[in-house]
């Protein structure tokens, strides 16, 4: 045959499309041209397929070669295409021969001796390949990054030559065998019983993570906010299989080892206050995901809160409300997943004093008013959590630590089981509840609506803040297992907001 189509995928943003390598041989001078808008390095792969075909004891056709990458108006980059060219020339030209060769997708980058290199961002297009029936043939190199698929959605080959043995039937590649480790050996290196005292904070932070509630923390310096957020980690469930595989594709683009995921841990991103915009929300040229999509299934922790600039705070407002980012570029847009759980941190004021000590504080009014505006109402309304980390007794620190490890595995076990009646009833954590969802799933009783009707007035919540007390009061009865929401659990709800938490005068 002179012509062949080979199915490959692109890779934009965490989308692949497919890409089909059309090859066709023609009489004529000899000549090699690739279209379908193809940049610098898939230009560049015309000698790379000439030498690995050659290396691998083929005959490059002596024909005029035209290689079409369709769609033809999909940016085409990388050195990924470089197989499914190789495969292609080899069964226009007849040296190979395959029946099934609409069964696979080939991804992998040709070095001149005809080995397969690693190939970036392999992971999202071998799980989107799984999803449309196909297999994907792919470089040994991205062992680390296939093993979180079912192996039999992937072959992993040395060479080009390994390939054409197996298309050719003549040597089949086995299936890799990959051992999962068993998410249940893996142990908690911080503890919530490691933070003496706080425990205010910590019963807020077990709520936060029963509910996926975002918390802001404010408080002197070396009251425990940074310890606490660093054990926050262990109150959280492991990721599902769907949330590894979609967060791994994320940390895939940015070219990170996916060693560390196999483990199913949520991820925990905590950028320095100086962290660009860009650096938090994502971009470039070619746009790559931010901290907060890096953060993605798991925790945003931001130290120093009140110390980030205001257009990257700004920035976390629609992810925090829609979960997902949008990349917009002259090139084009991507859109990154960013269901992320804000943990902050911050000082009260610019000398870091202790918000219950009064007198002790030098600010001026004029310096603490202008050190706290610089967050603004709409990012502090979308925080569930607002409370005072105050600062911790002498007397407490020298108490001697004791083992709570029963309590502990209760502790978890209480979180847990909150977390799995929500999924029940709803499929997602309290914190994601719409306001329907909040008016049916979040009944009161006259005395108990009339108390929450007082306190939005009094306190001047806003709708999108009187319906975040609801979810909250919704998760603290989850976590006694209880189906109404009693008087008790509204006012615990309504003292974790703690409005005029950043309006106090500590002078």
């Amino acid at each position: 045959m002179s012509y062949v189509c080979i199915q490959t995928r692109a890779q934009i943003g965490l989308d692949s499309p497919s890409v089909s390598v059309e090859v066709h041989l023609a009489n004529g001078l000899p000549c090699f041209h690739i279209v379908g808008l193809p940049e610098m390095a898939v230009r560049e792969s015309r000698e790379r397929v000439r030498a690995a075909i050659i290396n691998s004891h083929f005959q490059f056709p002596s024909k005029r070669i035209t290689v079409n990458l369709a769609p033809a108006e999909l940016p085409k980059q990388g050195g990924r295409f470089d197989l499914a060219i190789a495969i292609g020339l080899l069964l226009a030209s007849e040296q190979i021969r395959s029946q099934q060769i609409q069964e696979y997708e080939f991804i992998g980058e040709l070095s001149l001796s005809g080995k397969l290199l690693r190939s970036h961002a392999v992971l999202p297009s071998a799980h989107q390949c799984a999803n449309h029936g196909n297999i994907l043939i792919t470089a040994w190199a991205n062992q680390s990054e296939l093993q979180l698929l079912a192996s039999q959605h992937y072959l992993l080959a040395h060479d080009l030559l390994q390939v054409c043995a197996h298309i050719h039937g003549t040597r089949l590649i086995d299936p890799v065998a990959i051992k999962s480790p068993d998410p249940n050996t893996a142990t908690a290196s911080k503890k919530m019983s490691d933070v003496l005292g706080q425990e205010q904070a910590k019963r807020a932070l077990i709520v936060a993570a029963s509910g996926h509630h975002h918390v802001l923390m404010v408080g002197s310096p070396g009251s425990g906010k940074t310890m606490l957020a660093n054990r926050f980690m262990n109150l959280l469930s492991l990721m599902s299989v769907e949330e590894t595989i979609e967060t791994a594709s994320l940390y895939s683009l940015i070219q990170h080892n996916q060693r560390a995921l196999t483990d199913r841990k949520r991820p925990f991103r905590a950028p320095h206050h100086t962290v660009s915009a860009v650096g938090l929300a994502g971009g470039g040229t070619i746009p790559q995901p931010g901290e907060i999509s890096l953060a993605h299934n798991g925790v945003l922790f931001l130290d120093e809160f009140i110390e980030f600039s205001r257009a990257s705070l700004e920035i976390l407002r629609e992810p925090i409300e829609t979960g997902q980012i949008t990349i917009s570029r002259a090139a084009g847009k991507c859109v990154f997943p960013a269901r992320f759980q804000l943990i902050a941190a911050m000082n009260p004021c610019p000398m870091g004093c202790d918000l219950n000590a009064h007198g002790q504080c030098q600010c001026s009014q004029e310096k603490l008013q202008r050190y706290l505006n610089k967050l603004s109402a709409p990012l502090l309304d979308r925080i569930d959590i607002r409370l005072n980390v105050p600062k911790i007794p002498a007397q407490t620190l020298l108490k001697t630590p004791t083992p709570t490890h029963d309590n502990e595995q209760h502790l978890l076990e209480q979180i847990h089981t909150a977390r799995k009646i929500q999924l029940q009833r709803q499929g997602h954590p309290n914190a994601l509840l719409s306001s329907q969802q909040c008016q049916t799933l979040c009944p009161l009783t006259p005395s108990v609506q009339q108390k929450l009707l007082q306190c939005i007035e009094q306190f001047k919540l806003t709708a999108r803040g009187s319906h975040q007390v609801l979810k909250l009061a919704r998760t603290i009865a989850d976590l006694e297992n209880s189906d109404n929401i009693s008087m008790t659990h509204l006012a615990e709800a309504i003292a974790y907001r703690q409005p005029n938490l950043l309006q106090l005068n500590p002078s």
